[in-house]
């Protein structure tokens, strides 16, 4: 067996070099944000994309996986419905009506799978093979079936970039189901931290944490995780709350995007922005 890869290693050496080489080049152009290489990332990302959905469609080619596609599909939207069923138990029949624009909210969602993933401790992104034929806007919530994935950061005719939770670059408003609690989630580069939350407020270990409906960008009530830690400042007034995703992103093949996009202008001074603040 040594022999035999000792062997392909030697036949396919300058192909595995190239390989190397262009996926390095592609880390590093995801990281790099300005303006300069935009355009550039832009093709660069779409060409490879091209490859990889190409190489991708062949190893599937044998595979009849449209049975566990409509599973995935209906398992996401029931895990939808179900987080708004869990926001109807904990409200009153008062604010039931006064929510009942939220509790209308139609999610439309759209099936995806994940055609190249460029990584690193803090850096998650991932290149789905749908786009803007196909409905896909710059904003759109990512998901699977268990819950919120990313946000599309980029979009071209079939595909789009996404950049996933454990990304230091995304900040999302979230909220305590069970306490209303509000706060923002972000990666520090090994864990999902909830800053400054005083620690007064009502904030325990085993609470779901769903998006905001104060969010910016995302919609409301899709679930994020669960708090599994809760560790005091020496001041002993604020909260470090660490929450553990629903959605494993490392190993996540298949995602929805959910076809909604916030009609809000943007103020630069919110904290949820798609762009690290500098």
């Amino acid at each position: 067996m040594q022999k035999f890869f000792r062997k392909l290693l030697a036949n396919f050496k300058e192909y595995i070099t190239l390989v190397v080489l262009l996926l390095i080049s592609l880390f590093l152009l995801s990281i790099n944000n300005k303006p300069g290489v935009e355009r550039f990332r832009a093709i660069s990302f779409g060409t490879f994309a091209y490859i990889t959905s190409t190489v991708h469609s062949i190893t599937n080619i044998f595979k009849n996986d449209s049975e566990t596609a409509k599973l995935r599909l209906e398992n996401a939207e029931l895990m939808l419905e179900v987080n708004k069923l869990r926001n109807y138990a904990l409200q009153n029949e008062h604010l039931r009506k006064m929510l009942e624009m939220k509790d209308t909210l139609t999610y439309y969602l759209l099936a995806a799978d994940v055609i190249s993933k460029l990584t690193s401790k803090i850096e998650g992104n991932f290149i789905i093979n749908v786009g803007s034929k196909h409905g896909v806007e710059v904003g759109m919530p990512v998901i699977n079936e268990q819950g919120l994935v990313g946000i599309v950061i980029g979009v071209a005719a079939s595909f789009s970039s996404v950049r996933t939770l454990e990304n230091i670059s995304l900040n999302a408003a979230v909220t305590n189901q069970r306490s209303g609690i509000n706060g923002i989630l972000s990666w520090n580069g090994q864990r999902h931290v909830i800053k400054n939350i005083p620690t007064t407020f009502d904030m325990q270990i085993g609470d779901r944490i769903e998006t905001s409906e104060f969010s910016t960008i995302l919609p409301p009530a899709i679930p994020v995780g669960i708090i599994v830690e809760k560790e005091t400042e020496v001041s002993g007034l604020l909260s470090y709350i660490y929450v553990k995703p629903f959605a494993d992103v490392k190993s996540v093949k298949n995602l929805f995007v959910v076809r909604f996009v916030k009609n809000i202008q943007i103020d630069t001074l919110e904290t949820n922005l798609l762009k690290r603040i500098k």
